[in-house]
């Protein structure tokens, strides 16, 4: 399993705890930070300014598919920013750790 770091954005702090305890409950992300940031866009053809909170998940290459998923169910935008990267150097026993993070836990069925 290659380790992955998955992000995405809200509007508000509240959605961004809801998504995250969530997406971490699930066992799709062995973590989820959540930080205050200012973003600029275009949409609908003007210039957009907004105070959003960024999502960051820390996850795995096999746990991905169900985690954009996910993030694209439980999110509020029509149009959510939802990427992931892979990790070019991690601590290996920091990445066993988010593995072992997103795999089922015992009492899943």
């Amino acid at each position: 399993m290659k380790p992955l770091v998955a992000y995405t954005t809200v509007g508000d702090v509240e959605t961004a705890r809801r998504i995250a305890r969530e997406i971490v409950e699930r066992r799709l992300a062995a973590c989820a930070q959540l930080s205050s940031i200012e973003s600029f866009y275009v949409w609908d053809g003007a210039l957009q300014q907004s105070p959003e909170v960024r999502i960051v998940f820390k996850t795995t290459d096999a746990a991905w598919p169900a985690l954009e998923r996910a993030i694209v169910e439980l999110h509020p935008y029509d149009l959510p920013a939802v990427h992931a990267v892979d990790v070019a150097a991690i601590h290996a026993p920091y990445a066993a750790w988010v593995a072992a993070g997103t795999q089922p836990g015992p009492n899943d069925a």
